[in-house]
């Protein structure tokens, strides 16, 4: 295959395909035109100075100038830094600094975010690399750095030059979770991009006349992105949300006969919520949902018996998301189960054994390691993290614990720093926190592993429904439905869960329970 076939722009050429392409606020988008546009953007884009190695930040909300930003900095050999809009001040510098970004194109406001106020807040020392502003909505953001307006095209701007052919150059760099120092940066290149996006469109039989997508996660996120590529590869008919909010995602789910969909497990529970149909969506195939939130596997039931179809998948920063997703063929159980079938024929998982260093068996949970088409090129400019990440023989090691199913699949049962090593054998969280949830007077549950004299036992916080649970009843029923060494050593009832914001939803802080955990022992 040429390079051509790895590039982002093969994906706009794919034939046949629907038109539109893309659906925005109401306003339909050809591939014709959109190709006209990332020819615009990179011709603004080299009028700004911007060419090959050049980071270009792009801190907006969805919409079609953020795809097209990307695909134009392909064209130039640029690179996108995605900026999660859910950033505030310290983060926003942070990956201005660890990128070295000469332009930022970011929103003026929308809704509740600030962004001026925020940038407001940056320290231009702090980020010396950064050149301009280009503001969308508004002329100008007042603050420290000159600004040029990004949506105003109607200045004839040189033609943008030749198109940069090395598909293996850095194009895309994502967040993920790091360390006090703040998150690394994930390089993407077009061919792991372009290549990851057929395989999606591929192995779920997407058809342009048959399929749509609403893309209602954030694009700053690998979730968000590669789903989005994974329609636009297929040449099928995008519906995008600026970000997400559950009335215009029902509406549109019915009005234009989405028939596939990606998101938390909270956004799907925020749209059933809104109506009382009985099987509201008829059209939809294929929901692919993360399960961040207590209580996902009695929404995945709720959604089957209401005709939303909720599938399992696995992804990270670093594969890609959509790395694997279940099959209708699966059964419930399995089908709603984080893991299942690598979208990629040429992707490869291993479980390895994190007692022993050796590879495990079928069934045997450990951390799970990944080589596939999709993985990353590296973190930006941290070889060290990159060396630590993938192994000898060029694996991905997740820091996700999960187990082979011996069919194919796998599955994705939490992350390592999450996996509890209880009586010497390694515990899901999630196993006694099901336990938990089924027991009168709870309403959800969370537990954690801490160092109790010596030993790793299990805490676990409550929230009660109206009428508390006992202590006493809550161990007894444990005892009799798990083995000792899983049973809490400590209950505590809470009014909430501590939690934060990512760019695919709310996630419970775990580091802060087990911290919880030990003040409220200390305090014993």
């Amino acid at each position: 295959m040429s390079a051509n076939q790895f590039s982002l722009q093969s994906l706009i050429d794919v034939e046949p395909a629907a038109d539109p392409a893309f659906v925005f606020d109401g306003t339909p988008v050809s591939r014709a035109e959109f190709s006209a546009q990332v020819e615009r953007t990179a011709a603004w884009l080299a009028a700004q100075g911007i060419g090959k190695g050049d980071v270009v930040a792009v801190w907006l909300v969805n919409r079609v100038e953020w795809l097209a930003l990307l695909f134009a900095a392909a064209r130039l050999g640029a690179v996108v830094a995605a900026v999660n809009t859910r950033y505030r001040s310290a983060e926003v510098a942070h990956l201005l600094k660890l990128s070295g970004a000469k332009l930022m194109v970011v929103e003026a406001a929308f809704r509740a975010i600030d962004f001026a106020a925020i940038l407001a807040d940056v320290a231009r020392n702090e980020v010396p690399a950064l050149q301009r502003l280009a503001v969308v909505g508004t002329d100008e953001i007042p603050g420290q750095w000159p600004c040029v307006r990004f949506d105003a095209f109607d200045k004839p701007y040189p033609p943008a030059p030749p198109a940069q052919g090395d598909v293996d150059l850095p194009v895309l760099l994502y967040t993920t979770s790091g360390t006090t120092k703040g998150p690394k940066l994930v390089v993407h290149s077009q061919r792991t991009l372009a290549t990851h996006a057929v395989s999606v469109a591929r192995a779920l039989n997407l058809s342009p006349q048959r399929h749509s997508l609403l893309a209602m996660l954030p694009f700053c996120g690998t979730f968000g992105m590669t789903s989005l590529l994974g329609f636009v590869a297929a040449g099928a008919t995008i519906h995008m949300l600026d970000a997400f909010e559950a009335a215009p995602a029902l509406e549109i789910l019915g009005k234009h006969k989405i028939t596939h969909s990606f998101g938390s497990d909270e956004m799907f529970r925020r749209i059933l919520a809104l109506t009382d149909a009985p099987r509201p969506f008829p059209h939809l195939e294929i929901c692919g949902f993360a399960a961040f939130q207590p209580g996902w596997r009695e929404l995945a039931a709720e959604a089957e018996a209401r005709g939303l179809p909720l599938f399992g998948l696995y992804g990270s920063s670093e594969v890609q998301a959509l790395f694997s997703i279940a099959r209708a063929s699966d059964a419930f159980a399995d089908r709603i189960e984080g893991g299942g079938w690598p979208m990629s024929p040429e992707a490869l998982v291993r479980v390895r054994n994190i007692e022993t260093g050796e590879l495990a068996a079928q069934g045997v949970s450990g951390e799970i390691e990944i080589s596939a088409p999709s993985r990353f090129l590296g973190y930006f400019n941290n070889p060290g993290a990159t060396r630590e990440a993938i192994t000898a023989d060029g694996f991905f090691r997740t820091g996700d614990i999960g187990r082979l199913r011996g069919d194919g699949a796998f599955v994705y049962e939490t992350r390592a720093g999450d996996a509890m090593r209880l009586g010497g054998f390694l515990v899901a969280p999630g196993e006694i926190e099901d336990e938990l949830k089924a027991c009168t007077g709870v309403a959800d549950a969370q537990v954690v592993a801490v160092d109790l004299k010596g030993s790793a036992r299990c805490i676990a916080f409550v929230i009660p429904t109206s009428e508390p649970p006992q202590h006493e009843q809550l161990t007894a029923r444990l005892r009799d439905r798990l083995a000792g060494y899983k049973v809490p050593a400590r209950i505590y009832l809470v009014d909430a869960f501590p939690v934060t914001d990512s760019a695919n939803g709310v996630k419970i802080q775990r580091a802060r329970l087990r911290a919880m955990a030990m003040e409220r022992i200390a305090a014993e």
